[in-house]
């Protein structure tokens, strides 16, 4: 068996400025994904955890805690307490699933995005919930801005693709003030103000804006602002007429 993987790299240069990522045929039928590294490449599986495995019976590690937790909190008063082993296996399991929202979004599979950075948010706030120390808290809680916008980042081009431009404004808004509200919560004023998940979330907002159709009435009011900011009272009047007369 030949495990040399250069092969499967030819013609597949590595780009550090861009996330390259493609569809493949596992050996047993199935699709996967790939992602192009410097060193090499990712193969993940699709659902589930991306590296395949399974916790025990469950599907990821942070359901396995949660269930171990249900069982035992009737009996323990530490039954949410998180040990080293844990947070450890729920950092390993944030970082799978962010290589692989990575490859979803280059390959504009946004279901999956939205599904793999929902995963990693919900891992997010239950170890903020659960965990005393700050700076072990932190290790989670530092990758809230980047993971809630990439999922209000799918959520929203999604709905751009559909054509639906107040939904799809209005959750990269709702993403953006998420961000915001999450800074100022840790009182850093600073990250607030230049965060570049919220410029990134900004940005969007505008495309949609660029993109969305633009309305008869909102055409007139245009057209009416600057008939009044050139004086041209007469061209006013009919414009505001014609808006009359749309109502």
């Amino acid at each position: 068996m030949i495990k040399d993987i250069r092969a499967l790299l030819e013609g597949w240069t590595y780009d550090p400025g861009t996330i390259s990522a493609r569809w493949v045929k596992g050996l047993d039928g199935k699709p996967k994904v790939q992602l192009r590294l410097d060193l090499g490449l990712l193969q993940m599986e699709l659902d589930g955890r991306p590296d395949g495995r399974k916790a025990g019976r469950f599907e990821t590690f942070l359901a396995r805690l949660k269930d171990r937790e249900a069982k035992a909190a009737p009996f323990s008063a530490e039954a949410g307490e998180l040990s080293d082993t844990d947070l450890s296996g729920l950092q390993q399991e944030a970082v799978q699933y962010y290589y692989r929202y990575l490859s979803f979004y280059a390959l504009k599979h946004f279901d999956g995005v939205i599904r793999d950075t929902q995963h990693n948010l919900e891992l997010i706030e239950y170890v903020d919930e659960r965990v005393e120390d700050d700076e072990d808290a932190w290790q989670f809680l530092q990758f809230y801005p980047y993971v809630r916008m990439m999922n209000a980042r799918a959520r929203a081009e999604k709905a751009l693709r559909a054509e639906k431009f107040r939904e799809a404004r209005d959750l990269a808004r709702q993403g953006a003030e998420d961000i915001y509200g999450f800074w100022m919560e840790q009182e850093d004023m600073e990250e607030a103000e230049n965060s570049s998940e919220i410029a990134i979330l900004n940005d969007l907002i505008q495309e949609i804006d660029r993109r969305r159709p633009v309305s008869p009435e909102e055409r007139l009011k245009a057209e009416l602002d600057s008939a009044i900011k050139d004086e041209n009272y007469e061209k006013a009047a009919k414009l505001r007429d014609a808006l009359r007369n749309l109502g």
